[in-house]
């Protein structure tokens, strides 16, 4: 029989394309979601998720629940025998979290102390935690590895994916039958080959890709790209970007590994390989054929065209 694992926050960009490596991989997923940044569907189901069913041809448990719920949470532990855990649920805007600290601190780690608590109460000691490279803060090195400083967060988003590591790491320590993978990644882009999922947030994107996405089907009017005098090829920020399907491919590798009876591991997963702001922006265009950005506009001239293009990202 498929081992059961249970996807918190399943119905998301990054948890639902791991869903479907789930299954591909012969797990059996039993999803959790509250719908704070998933679309519902029909017969209030992610419309992620009824996606999926229709690209594997498959049916997936879903349950619309919040991990504040702790009645709720012990309720699903004592109708399934999970193997293991995918824990993606959490609240992620940087820019949010800094509007709005406590929401971050009450939502972020007291879901998860929920999650622990009621793991180690039914015997659930294997646990894959989607983490992120906001932990380590600003760079003291390139590349950033996984011996990089970690602690120095730049925002509450970040220190509380810090806090929960801590708290896993901890966990681990104390109960030496626990087993965590820590996965750290930089910036997911990108979609499942089918097309029918991939990233389309609610309300006004956080990342580059889908707000580029937007600018080019015309749901909004212009790229905002802050920052044009970076040490960088064309002035603007560099990052890591590592595609989705490739980061939930991560996850399975990282669920397999919990076999070994690891402990508490940490992995970075990214490419290594960094590209600039106007360069991905380029790379949607050549894909689209839609121009985001004039081309007669030099890239070292953006920031001379800041009422036109509020230069942002």
């Amino acid at each position: 029989m498929a081992q059961k694992v249970l996807v918190t926050g399943g119905g998301g960009y990054i948890g639902s394309h791991c869903v479907v490596e789930l299954i591909e991989a012969g797990f059996c997923p039993v999803v959790i979601d509250n719908f704070s940044n998933a679309v519902r569907g029909e017969g209030d189901v992610p419309e992620s998720l009824r996606r999926i069913e229709k690209i594997l041809d498959t049916s997936i448990e879903f349950h619309e629940l919040d991990l504040l719920d702790r009645p709720g949470l012990e309720k699903l532990f004592k109708q399934h025998s999970f193997s293991a855990v995918m824990h993606f649920a959490g609240l992620k805007a940087v820019g949010e979290s800094v509007e709005q600290p406590l929401r971050y601190y009450q939502v972020n780690l007291t879901a998860t102390m929920n999650l622990l608590e009621v793991m180690q109460t039914h015997g659930v000691h294997n646990l894959v935690f989607s983490s992120s490279a906001t932990v380590y803060g600003d760079p003291q090195r390139l590349p950033i590895d996984e011996q990089h400083p970690v602690g120095g967060c730049t925002n509450p988003y970040g220190k509380t994916k810090y806090f929960i590591e801590e708290m896993i790491m901890d966990q681990c320590k104390a109960e030496k039958d626990w087993n965590s993978v820590l996965l750290r990644y930089f910036n997911p882009i990108g979609a499942h080959s089918s097309g029918l999922i991939g990233e389309d947030p609610q309300g006004i994107p956080n990342n580059l890709l889908p707000y580029v996405a937007q600018v080019a089907i015309g749901r909004r009017k212009h790229l905002n790209v802050f920052g044009n005098d970076y040490d960088t090829i064309d002035g603007t920020g560099v990052r890591d970007y590592i595609h989705v399907v490739d980061l939930a491919k991560g996850h399975i590798a990282a669920l397999k590994k919990l076999k070994d009876n690891c402990g508490c591991k940490v992995y970075n997963l990214g490419t290594g390989t960094g590209y600039s702001v106007l360069q991905m922006v380029k790379a949607m265009e050549k894909a689209s054929g839609i121009e985001v950005i004039p081309s007669s506009l030099p890239p070292k001239l953006l920031g001379q065209s800041k009422k036109k293009y509020h230069i942002h990202t």
